[in-house]
């Protein structure tokens, strides 16, 4: 695919996007206007925040068709072969994240994560590679469980239950 390609079905798609929003805000009777005495209704944002991106959806695809910009010249491939690589296998590791979340829980799932991220893909030191590993899914806690008090998926029965002990530890020197 083109440079040219890619930016005429990215216009396209935008177009798609924001007309189907605009309609759905109408269609589920959403006030698009103001409200006297409250404010703006609740379509208000989302139907003119996808006007604006339709407006700007069909200026691309204006300037598309006169050629305008140097991405509706350009004949270059869109993405190079050594980066659809790296993105395809981006995709399937975040893919295999979401996939282990449910099985082993969110922390385990960030530990083999930024693992394979950091130290299979980066090729980063060592000290860096344990550092995210174990740094990461700490923040994380800390900052979902511990500071928002929000539960994150824990996985399989055997692994919730394992965890309860840190959870535990934690009321009980903390609170």
């Amino acid at each position: 695919m083109t440079v040219r390609t890619a930016e005429l079905l990215m216009a396209i798609a935008t177009l798609a996007l924001s007309l189907g929003l605009m309609f759905n805000v109408y269609a589920d009777g959403l006030t698009i206007g103001w409200v006297e005495g409250r404010g703006p209704g609740a379509g208000m944002w989302p139907f003119w925040l996808s006007a604006g991106m339709a407006l700007a959806a069909l200026a691309t695809l204006v300037r598309w068709v006169q050629r305008k910009t140097p991405e509706s010249r350009s004949d270059a491939p869109y993405i190079a072969p050594e980066t659809l690589f790296l993105v395809a296998v981006s995709a399937v590791s975040l893919l295999a994240l979401l996939v282990l979340m449910t099985v082993i829980g969110t922390y385990l799932s960030l530990m083999l994560f930024m693992f394979f991220y950091v130290r299979v893909l980066g090729k980063h030191s060592w000290a860096m590679t344990w550092a995210f590993v174990v740094g990461t899914p700490i923040f994380i806690y800390l900052l979902f469980e511990v500071a928002l008090t929000k539960y994150l998926p824990k996985g399989w029965p055997i692994f919730e239950e394992g965890f309860l002990v840190i959870d535990n530890l934690r009321y009980e020197y903390f609170y």
